[in-house]
């Protein structure tokens, strides 16, 4: 047997930051974050039933060129898999990626590519072990998947906003794979949030986020950190219904300087700002002070700013970005995203 799918799966920017792991892929605190719109990876993977025992990646190439890389890393994966996907042992793979944001984006390429890869590992289960798909399990066993692949990529199966790690706050949130929270206790006021991606900087990192998640196993606020995540669980939660802008923007900006505060103090200690980041952070809040808008800031494991801000905000904030924040960015590099649906199954 042989054919032809494709799944196309966003990013995702977490707002409460998951920083350390445990076990296999486990997170060490519940993390909440919403899916990008343009931001995304596209799949298309190519599949034919081999007789005899073969490397399940015959061929790999991110935006038409081969990444050896990455290939390795997901051959690696796909190996990994075969005890989950018994089809692994018989079936070789080619797969054509296209990503539509460049790697130093700032933007969690792996989340996106990841959920990708694991939607059509889903998919193929239901073609080649005869299951139906597109039931919650569809989607539960594509996030536990993803999260196998890289941890933040469990919420990248869903569209809008997504919760990952068990909590109180949330009675069918799980370790083992990501929820979406129910659209219809999200507040008008979020349905179109926007995300300007500035980019500080576009070179590799010092320090690689698996590394940086290792270093929380002994970090001495390692137990006040988790305390610290579950209390901006509950109260983001909470401005997510009620639709408080104010608390949003307070609890958002807290955890991501909380997150690059925990880099700059584990052992050893690393800083990944850079100054056009500190630049790009006193202009935002300067700009929120004199114009009372709420606007706000949120950071991954890297420098570049996510200016997170509210649709009914969007021509003055895009005015700002133009005039106060592009000249700060890397070429005047910026993309302008929001929140999205989700990821797409590709017609091919």
């Amino acid at each position: 047997m042989e054919g032809v799918l494709g799944w196309e799966s966003p990013s995702n920017i977490a707002l409460v930051k998951y920083w350390g792991k445990s076990g296999n892929q486990l997170p060490m605190n519940p993390s909440i974050s919403f899916t990008l719109k343009n931001s995304v990876v596209r799949l298309k993977v190519k599949y034919e039933t081999a007789r005899t025992s073969q490397t399940v990646l015959q061929r790999f190439t991110l935006n038409g060129q081969p990444n050896e890389k990455f290939q390795l890393r997901i051959q690696g994966f796909l190996e990994s898999m075969k005890s989950r996907y018994a089809f692994l042992d018989s079936i070789v793979l080619e797969i054509e990626s296209q990503s539509t944001f460049p790697h130093s984006a700032g933007i969690a390429s792996s989340a996106a590519a990841f959920g990708a890869l694991a939607l059509t590992l889903e998919s193929l289960e239901t073609i080649l072990g005869n299951k139906s798909g597109h039931s919650n399990s569809f989607w539960q066993n594509a996030s536990h998947t993803a999260r196998l692949g890289s941890g933040s990529a469990c919420r990248s199966v869903y569209g809008g906003f997504t919760l990952w790690g068990k909590t109180p706050a949330l009675d069918e949130s799980n370790n083992e794979f990501a929820v979406r929270i129910d659209p219809k206790i999200i507040h008008p006021v979020f349905s179109n949030i926007r995300d300007a991606i500035l980019i500080a900087d576009d070179s590799e990192k010092s320090v690689s986020s698996s590394q940086g998640h290792s270093l929380m196993q002994n970090h001495p606020y390692r137990e006040t950190r988790i305390g610290q995540a579950e209390k901006n669980i509950n109260n983001l939660l909470h401005a997510l219904k009620t639709g408080e802008e104010s608390l949003f923007v307070e609890i958002v900006e807290n955890e991501a300087l909380s997150l690059h505060g925990l880099m700059m103090t584990s052992n050893p200690g690393f800083v990944l700002m850079k100054p056009a980041t500190l630049a790009m952070i006193e202009k935002i809040r300067k700009f929120r002070k004199g114009t009372g808008i709420n606007v706000c800031f949120t950071l991954d494991a890297g420098p570049n700013i996510h200016l997170v801000y509210f649709d009914k905000d969007r021509q003055l904030v895009s005015e700002f970005v133009d005039k106060e924040l592009a000249g700060l960015c890397k070429n005047g590099n910026w993309i302008d995203d929001m929140v999205g649906t989700g990821p797409v199954k590709l017609s091919l």
